[in-house]
């Protein structure tokens, strides 16, 4: 393991680097430089600033309609839910294919970030080597985590946050079996970014010091506002997605309305488009209005909102980023100028507000702290940082009980809050478990012959079915047994007078996890398995004692291989 996490840790960690020169590459093709995206935009005709984000949609929407829906969005939610259902498996062609469409993103102005796009691709690579090498479920796991942990560090050139984020974020195991190989990692994409990209820090930051133990309230204020600020964000991200969803227009094409709003919104506020670093620099050195800095606020929300919503591809870390700089520097400058002697500069409140909103969006305080420590470089502004960053998360928490990763889970159908025993039975498929051989009975078949039948057979409850083989109903031990073994109604009644004919019923792709529901809703020992395109089409049965089986074999498994 030490050595496939050191593979994963130099994948990663190149990955980082040449993701980078690709968003750059695409941004010259673009716009033609690939300085700062902001200079750049300023002086770029009108016009295109509408059609290359248009033009952006245009490439990316058939991409990732044809060839990976999971490509769409911020990616680590995929990553997640690989990680809880399906033992680590992520497509071999996501590490493509997600670089591309995130490229052409970011490049064209499209407001997200590089980090979740990183973090996908990373992920995909260490599942990649796990699937090659054919080793178990849970060690593929830990490689998916070891490739979020190296893409964030190299990322941020900051390899103890890339760790937390995959430990915390990820994974949820700080067990030492799991925390080593993902350190490694971390530590090998950190020096492979450093050596190519330098070894200084993501932000440059004015020089700070708590000016007062009277300022400490004031970063209280600041993380409930940006607790505020996240949950607003998370609200209207999947707010745009259900309406693009809703939409009556080619899916593939969605992408490019979404560029064309985009860009439109650009025209006014420039600073939205793209990562938006060059931005965050202006706040972090008090050079922007704090009535401009308010404003971003709701704008980078809408832009990033439409950018995901409407199908393209990035990461959320860095419009999350972006979002606490101008909350942070817009309550610093107001707080500032009421309180001069006591309080730092509003730069400082900048770079907390970094901390808290990425803290209440992602539900991750110890990656959040820990990452804008190592971004800035600057110990002094640790207490701040903690208190803003755990009092945003837990507000942020009892506001919106999941995270922005966990509420687009949630809204599949995946609770990865429930525990791995419910992961556990959603990961496994009714096909997999089900019984295709089926005792059956006819619907005219009369009760004398029907007590026979009870005699000899292993079973205890019957699927029915009419002359035509069609499943009209279940006849279980409920049913029957008050009068199966009556002399008086043997040739009087028949099945399909005693059976149950309000079916519930399950189909060939449904969990494990929904069937054990229904199951267990009226009582039942099995349940019929039928086409999803026909419900009378019976194809098998499903017994309690099937998923329980198959759930202590999974777990068997799961120990075994640990």
């Amino acid at each position: 393991m030490a050595i496939l996490a050191l593979i994963t840790g130099l994948g990663g960690g190149f990955g980082a680097v040449g993701f980078r020169h690709l968003i750059d590459l695409f941004q010259t093709i673009s716009y033609g430089s690939p300085d700062n995206l902001l200079d750049v935009i300023q002086s770029t005709p009108w016009y295109l600033r509408i059609v290359i984000p248009a033009l952006g949609g245009l490439v990316i929407g058939p991409i990732v309609y044809f060839l990976a829906r999971e490509a769409k969005g911020h990616g680590v939610p995929e990553v997640m839910e690989a990680v809880a259902l399906r033992s680590g498996v992520i497509r071999k062609r996501i590490v493509f294919i997600k670089t591309v469409v995130s490229g052409v993103c970011i490049a064209t102005g499209g407001s997200v970030g590089r980090e979740g796009p990183i973090v996908q691709i990373g992920s995909a690579l260490g599942s990649t080597i796990g699937q090659l090498l054919k080793v178990s479920g849970d060690r593929i796991r830990t490689l998916v985590g070891c490739g979020a942990a190296a893409g964030i560090a190299a990322t941020f050139n900051a390899p103890i946050a890339g760790s937390m984020f995959a430990l915390e974020i990820i994974l949820g195991d700080f067990g030492l079996a799991t925390f080593s190989p993902i350190v490694i990692s971390a530590v090998v994409a950190t020096a492979v970014s450093r050596y190519y990209l330098g070894d200084f820090p993501a932000f440059i930051v004015p020089a700070y010091e708590l000016v007062s133990a009277w300022e400490l309230p004031m970063y209280v204020v600041l993380g409930l506002f940006c607790a505020l600020v996240a949950v607003g964000f998370i609200i209207l991200l999947y707010r745009f997605e259900d309406i693009f969803e809703a939409l009556r227009f080619p899916e593939y094409l969605k992408a490019v309305l979404g560029g064309l709003i985009l860009g439109t919104m650009g025209l006014l506020f420039p600073q939205v488009l793209g990562i938006g670093y060059g931005t965050i620099d202006l706040s972090l050195m008090v050079q922007l209005s704090w009535w401009l800095m308010l404003l971003l606020v709701p704008c980078k929300i809408a832009a990033t909102s439409i950018t995901i919503g409407s199908g393209g591809s990035g990461g959320i870390f860095a419009p999350s980023l972006f979002m606490g700089a101008m909350a942070g520097g817009f309550l610093g400058t107001i707080v500032h100028d009421i309180f001069p002697a006591t309080t730092a500069s509003p730069g400082a409140y900048s770079i907390v507000g970094m901390g808290a909103v990425v803290s209440a969006t992602t539900h991750g305080p110890i990656t959040a702290i820990l990452m804008l420590f190592e971004m800035t470089g600057d110990y002094k502004i640790i207490l701040p940082l903690m208190i803003a960053c755990i009092i945003s998360s837990v507000a942020g928490g009892q506001l919106l009980r999941e995270s922005i990763y966990t509420l687009k889970l949630v809204r599949r159908g995946v609770e990865i809050r429930a525990g791995k025993e419910v992961n556990v039975l959603r990961s496994m498929s009714v096909k997999d478990v089900m019984n295709p051989q089926v005792e059956t009975v006819p619907d005219d078949l009369s009760l004398g012959k029907l007590a026979q039948k009870i005699a000899k057979s292993k079973y205890n409850s019957f699927p029915v079915l009419d002359e035509e083989g069609r499943l009209t109903g279940i006849l279980s031990f409920l049913d029957y047994r008050d009068a199966a073994f009556d002399e008086n109604l043997r040739d009087l009644v028949v099945a399909k007078d005693l059976a149950t004919t309000d079916l519930v019923t399950v189909s060939l792709d449904d969990n494990l996890y929904d069937a054990l529901e229904r199951i267990t809703l009226k009582d039942f020992s099995i349940l019929p398995v039928v086409s999803p395109d026909d419900r009378s089409k019976l194809l098998g049965v499903l017994s309690r004692r099937d998923i329980i089986g198959a759930y202590d074999k999974a777990v068997v498994k799961k120990s075994l291989f640990t």
